[in-house]
Order: structure tokens, then sequence, then C-alpha cells
């Protein structure tokens, strides 16, 4: 779902929103979360999303309308899915990841690098583009995550980004509601961390509303900012291009 802005969330996402950590603490309880989800992370994706979460990564890849061997940034790279895809694609990726685990058990021949993305160790205007996959709102804040992004990429880089959504169409979204509210957590207790798997829908409560999304990226200093959604309206992939200034 798409909550709206924390003083006005409806009462539910409000409380989920009131329970969750923030700053440093955030920091730290993502990390551990998926230090310990690691060992079955794809197993428990793949079951999750039935296998859907591989078209979501193409078109991320596709979203980014790069030529081959352009150098990609794969930003909480996790096991490295994306990493995959985009060499399949022809371009060459880079993963970055906070959680150690998450690279331990990474299944890619990319480069890795085990560092904070809001604290890129990358040199100013270096990479031709960005991906994520799922972790906008794992971060302690999007517009520095935004602004450092701007900072790496070259004018003219793009950025493609996936993360959770909620259909519009109200049948669906009561249907999404339940799966992913009580579904998907009984399937994360069963095969991983139970603890981790409550997490993941409380964290939606995270994630701006999609103008404010797109308002943020616009701030950073992107153009031809877009936001499609895709599987009926349960993920949405933002796209954007890095100006030639850097945004303030």
């Amino acid at each position: 779902m798409n909550p709206a802005p924390a003083a006005v969330l409806p009462e539910g996402d409000a409380k989920r929103r009131a329970v969750l950590p923030e700053g440093d603490a955030k920091r730290r309880a993502v990390r551990a979360m998926f230090d310990t989800i690691a060992p079955r992370y794809d197993l428990v994706n793949r079951i999750m999303t039935f296998g859907m979460d591989r078209g979501w990564r193409r078109a991320a890849v596709r979203g980014l309308g790069l030529p081959a061997g352009a150098r990609v940034l794969d930003v909480a790279c996790g096991t490295g899915d994306l990493c995959r895809d985009l060499a399949a694609a022809g371009h060459r990726p880079v993963g970055v990841d906070l959680s150690a685990g998450m690279l331990r058990h990474a299944r890619t021949g990319a480069p890795l690098v085990h560092a904070d993305a809001l604290r890129l160790p990358m040199a100013d205007e270096s990479i031709d583009g960005a991906v994520s996959g799922f972790a906008l709102r794992n971060f302690v804040a999007l517009p520095p995550l935004f602004a450092e992004l701007h900072r790496v990429l070259r004018p003219g880089g793009r950025i493609s980004l996936l993360d959770v959504a909620a259909p519009t169409q109200p049948i669906l979204r009561a249907g999404h509601a339940v799966y992913f509210g009580r579904v998907v957590p009984l399937v994360g207790a069963a095969l991983s961390d139970a603890a981790a798997y409550r997490y993941l829908p409380r964290s939606v409560a995270y994630l701006p509303p999609p103008d404010e999304l797109l308002a943020e990226l616009r701030a950073a200093g992107f153009t031809a900012v877009e936001r499609r959604t895709l599987s009926g309206g349960i993920t949405q992939l933002l796209s954007a291009t890095r100006s030639g200034e850097r945004g303030r």
C-alpha cells in the first residue's frame, strides 16, 4: 500500500509506524534482520511472489534504458539477483549492501561492497545507472539516498527503483492486503524468521505516497521522473534521469 504521510496516516498505519524503529535504530535493526534471513532469503522470495519477482527485476533493468556495457550500481543488492539480471543484459554491475550476511550468500560474479548506501564509497559522477529491488522502505531516509545516487551518477545517468505498492482496484487491494498482511508473515515464519516477516508488511508505512516520492526525486536533481505499477498494482517502478546539475 501507499500510505499517507505519518501525520495523516489511517489509524492502523499510524499504529504500525509508531512501533517501527527510526534513525540509527532502524539501520541496526534492518542490518540484523537481513543478516538473519540471508540463508533462505531467495527461497522465501520465490515462494511469496510466485516467481513474479523475476519479471519485476527484468522490468527494472529495461527501465534503465542504458546501452550494453554501462556500469550500474545495485543498491541494497542482497544476494545479487539484480546483479545477475544486469549482467545478462550486458551491463557491468556493482553491488552494495549494508548486510554482510546477505553478501556472504550472494550468487553473482559482480564486485560486491559492504557499505551503507547513504554513504557510498564511490567517486562523484562515476556510475552510469543505479537500480534497487524492494529496498526503499528499509533506508533510514529517502532524500539522502536520492541525493547520494545523484552524486555518483554521471549526467544523463539513469535510476530504476522497485518497491511494493497496493492495487487501486478495491477488490484487488483488499485481497492484496490480506495476503501481504497475513499470509506472507506465516510463510516467512514457517521457512525463515517470524519477526523479520512480521516486519515486512509493517515496513510499508515507511514509504511516502507516490506524489511525495516523485517530488523527492525531483528535489534531488532528477528529471524525467516517472512511476508505473506492475502486476495489477502490487509493485511500483520509479525511474528518472540524473540532471546535469546537482540537486539542492
